[in-house]
C-alpha cells in the first residue's frame, strides 16, 4: 500500500530501479565487476543509509557495519566519475556525551583505524570483555561507531561533495505516504505499541526532559533537500544537519499523559487486565512487576516473563535518553530552508514549527496499530465490547475467589465473624436510610 501513490503518478516506477547484491562487511562491498563498472559510470548522488541501529550490537560487528562499511563504500564513491554528492545518515546522539550539540564534526572517542587493527587481532570474546572501557562515556556501540563514522567521513572525504544528516529518534510518518505510516518497532513504536497493550505501564523518564522524535518523511524530506543543495552549490566544507525538533517544537516525556485518551481510544487491550496509560517516573523499573494476577495470566506466565524481560532490556537501552535532553544547533537546518522556493518548501517540507505533537500521536498510534499489528480499524468498538465483558468476568471472579476466602476465615475465627457481622449490619443500615431519605424527598 505504501507504493500505491507511485503507481499511479509513475507505473513503470520499478523500471527505474535496480537491486545489486552488497555486503557492507565485505571487501570492496562483494559487489561483482558488472555491477561496479554500471555503480562507477552512472551513479551521480549516494545516499548511505545503511546500518545497524541496535544499541546492543557487539562492538565488532558494529564497527564492521557502520565504520568499516562506510568507508568501503567512500573508496567506492571516490570512484566514481559522475558523483555530484555523497549524504550520509548518522544520527543526533552520534555526540550525546556533549549537552550542547552544534553541526559539526567532533573529535572521535577513539582513532578508527587503531580500532579497525585491534579487532582484526583480538578474540571476539575479549572485545567483549573490553568493550565498556572502549565505549567511556557513549552509552553504546550504535551512538559510539556513529560518531567514528563521522569523524572518518571528515578524514577520508577527498574531493566529495559530502552532507551528513543527524535524524534524533525517527518515528512514524507525518504526512507521507499518509498519517501514521510505520513499518519497524524501534524507538518509540515498540513503546506505544507495549503501552497500548497493556504490556507496558510505566517508562523510565524525567518529565522536564525532550523526547526528541523527528517524522520519517520529515528526515526524508530533509534528506533529498541536502542531496539537492549539496550537489547544486557545492560547499566548501562539510555540512551536518542536525534534525531534530526539541529545539524549535518539543516535545516533553512528561506530556505522555497526552498519551492516555489516544491510547484507550485506539488499543483495546483485550489481552492483559493492565492500566491503559504510561506512567512516567525517574530511577525505579516498576513496570517489571506490574502485571495483575488472573487465571489468564497466570496460566500465560511464562509467555509474558518472556516479554517482561525483553521489555525491561529494551527500557534499559532507552533510558539513557529518556531521562536527559540536550540541545542541537540547526543553523544549517533553517539555511537550507531558506533556499527553497515555495513550491518546495511544500514538497519536502521538514519544517517542524508546523508539527501538532496530539495529531501527530494519534496518527503514529493508528499507524501503529494498522501497519505493524495489522489490525481492523473497524473491529474496535466491538473489541472494546469484549474487553468489557472480560473486565466483569475477572471482577466477578475476583470478588466470588475473596468472598470464599473470607467465609472460611470466618468459620474459624470468632473476632472474623464479629467484624463480618458488623459490617453486614452497617451495610444494612446505611440501605434503609437510604431508602428512607429517597421516601421523604418524594
Amino acid at each position: 500500500k505504501v507504493f500505491d501513490r507511485v503507481r499511479e503518478d509513475c507505473p513503470n516506477f520499478h523500471e527505474k530501479i535496480k537491486p545489486i547484491n552488497a555486503e557492507l562487511t565485505q571487501p570492496k562491498l562483494a559487489i561483482s565487476a558488472e555491477d561496479e563498472e554500471e555503480l562507477l559510470t552512472r551513479v551521480n548522488i549516494v545516499f548511505h543509509c545503511a546500518a545497524t541501529v541496535r544499541f546492543d550490537e557487539p562492538l565488532k560487528h558494529a564497527l564492521q557495519l557502520n565504520v568499516m562499511g562506510t568507508q568501503r563504500l567512500l573508496e567506492l564513491a571516490r570512484q566514481m566519475q559522475n558523483l555530484e554528492a555523497f549524504i550520509h545518515i548518522s544520527t543526533a546522539y552520534a555526540n550525546c556525551v556533549r549537552k550542547c550539540i552544534e553541526e559539526i564534526i567532533y573529535p572521535p572517542p577513539a582513532e578508527p583505524k587503531k580500532l579497525f587493527d585491534l579487532v582484526e587481532w583480538l578474540d571476539e570474546s575479549i572485545i567483549q570483555d573490553i568493550t565498556p572501557k572502549l565505549l567511556g562515556e557513549w552509552p553504546n556501540t550504535y551512538t559510539y561507531t556513529k560518531a567514528l563514522s563521522e569523524y572518518l567521513i571528515q578524514q577520508e572525504k577527498g574531493n566529495l561533495n559530502i552532507a551528513i544528516i543527524r535524524p534524533s529518534i525517527v518515528g512514524a510518518s507525518w504526512h507521507e505516504p499518509f498519517p501514521g505510516w510505520i513499518d519497524n518497532f524501534n524507538g518509540t513504536s515498540g513503546i506505544f505499541i507495549a503501552a497500548g497493550k497493556g504490556i507496558l505501564r510505566t517508562v523510565i523518564a524525567n518529565n522536564e526532559a525532550v523526547a526528541d522524535m523527528i517524522p520519517v518523511d520529515v528526515a526524508i524530506n530533509l534528506t533529498l533537500a541536502a542531496g539537492w543543495y549539496t550537489a547544486v552549490h557545492r560547499p566548501k566544507n562539510l555540512l551536518v544537519y542536525n534534525c531534530t525538533t526539541g529545539g524549535v517544537n518539543p516535545f516533553f516525556w512528561g506530556e505522555m499523559e497526552l498519551l492516555k485518551q489516544t491510547l484507550k481510544k485506539w488499543f483495546s487491550l483485550f489481552r492483559w487486565h493492565l492500566v491503559s496509560a504510561i506512567q512516567t517516573v525517574c530511577g525505579r523499573p516498576s513496570y517489571s512487576g506490574q502485571i495483575s494476577f488472573s487465571p489468564l495470566t497466570l496460566l500465560l506466565c511464562f509467555r509474558m516473563m518472556k516479554i517482561i524481560n525483553r521489555l525491561h532490556k529494551s527500557m534499559t537501552l532507552l533510558q539513557y535518553f529518556s531521562t536527559q535532553s540536550w540541545n542541537w544547533s540547526s543553523d544549517n537546518m533553517n539555511m537550507l530552508m531558506s533556499h527553497l522556493n515555495t513550491e518546495d518548501k511544500k514538497l519536502y517540507n521538514f519544517d517542524v514549527r508546523q508539527l501538532h505533537w496530539s495529531e501527530y500521536i494519534e496518527s503514529y498510534c493508528i499507524g501503529a496499530k494498522k501497519y505493524l499489528l495489522n489490525e481492523d480499524m473497524a473491529g474496535i468498538p466491538a473489541a472494546k465490547q469484549h474487553l468489557r465483558k472480560l473486565r466483569n468476568i475477572r471482577y466477578a471472579f475476583n470478588t466470588t475467589l475473596l468472598v470464599i476466602i473470607w467465609r472460611i476465615f470466618i468459620a474459624r475465627s470468632q473476632m472474623a465473624r464479629n467484624i463480618w457481622y458488623f459490617v453486614v449490619s452497617l451495610c444494612y443500615k446505611f440501605l434503609s436510610y437510604f431508602r428512607a431519605s429517597s421516601t421523604l424527598r418524594h
